[in-house]
């Protein structure tokens, strides 16, 4: 029996060879906004309606003042989770850009969006091939109430498994506000492990918006994760980047169960929550 040299990772499965199966747990899509125009407003004046139909978003771009990005109309396909009451979880890959993807949080109870745009690039050092914006943002014509969606170190310490079908599952480890490591425990994947860039929002008590950056495979996650029960998680996310043949692009939505581990407790003088990242 030959032994699998962990450490090449010129031998790890591309993107689009995780995709079948890979999705057995997602939800459900939802209806709930087919028909509806909701329309973002961010810090710059920016505006972008989006009216949803079923399968689809047609979507409008108005820039603000300094936002250099140009004005545009276009129709994507799109799903739509629904996380919570009156929270939704909507993905979309623009077919004109096909280098970048859309994952939009909407929290219609408060008033509240925000946008994670992922972006297929180059490697460089210092630099995963995929890079990710976050733009907060209101919902027009809604009264904004509760905490605006924001940068979090609540999941920092936390040990989580995350089962994404019967054949396939992960555990997290979130280390410090940039950094949290990956390791298979079933799957394709099984015995592989690595430590990733990561980003953390929080939408609302116990629900987080959590996105990577891998650095082996050209490819980042967006995902929504509600952690309100600790010993039943659910997730809903998206995977993008490059396919095997390193032209084109991946782009497959998923979901998870999980449940909490673990829970590290550093001495306040040590807890990488507490201090700021070099």
């Amino acid at each position: 029996m030959t032994e699998t040299n962990l450490s090449d990772t010129s031998t790890w499965l591309p993107l689009d060879g995780l995709a079948p199966g890979f999705d057995a747990n997602k939800a459900p899509l939802s209806n709930a906004l087919d028909g509806r125009t909701i329309t973002v407003v961010d810090e710059r004046g920016t505006r972008i309606s989006h009216t949803f139909a079923p399968g689809e978003v047609s979507w409008v771009y108005e820039p603000g003042e300094g936002d250099p990005t140009e004005a545009a109309a276009k129709t994507d396909a799109c799903e739509v989770f629904e996380v919570d009451d009156q929270l939704y979880y909507a993905q979309f890959h623009h077919q004109y850009l096909p280098n970048e993807a859309v994952s939009l949080v909407l929290d219609l109870r408060g008033g509240h969006a925000l946008a994670v745009i992922s972006v297929i690039g180059e490697a460089a050092p210092g630099r995963t091939a995929v890079q990710q914006i976050f733009a907060p943002a209101r919902i027009e014509g809604t009264e904004q109430t509760g905490e605006a969606p924001a940068p979090t170190n609540e999941l920092i310490g936390r040990r989580a498994l995350w089962v994404y079908s019967s054949e396939h599952a992960y555990e997290h480890v979130y280390l410090t506000p940039h950094w949290y490591t990956w390791q298979c425990l079933a799957g394709p994947e099984q015995g592989l492990a690595d430590t990733d860039e990561q980003t953390t929002w929080r939408i609302r008590a116990g629900i987080y918006l959590f996105a990577w950056r891998e650095k082996v495979i050209p490819c980042g996650s967006v995902t929504i994760a509600d952690h309100r029960d600790q010993r039943s998680l659910r997730s809903h996310g998206v995977l993008f980047g490059v396919d095997e043949t390193g032209t084109g692009q991946t782009h497959f939505t998923f979901g998870a169960f999980g449940r909490l581990l673990s829970n590290t407790v550093h001495p306040a003088e040590y807890d990488p929550a507490l201090r700021p990242e070099r």
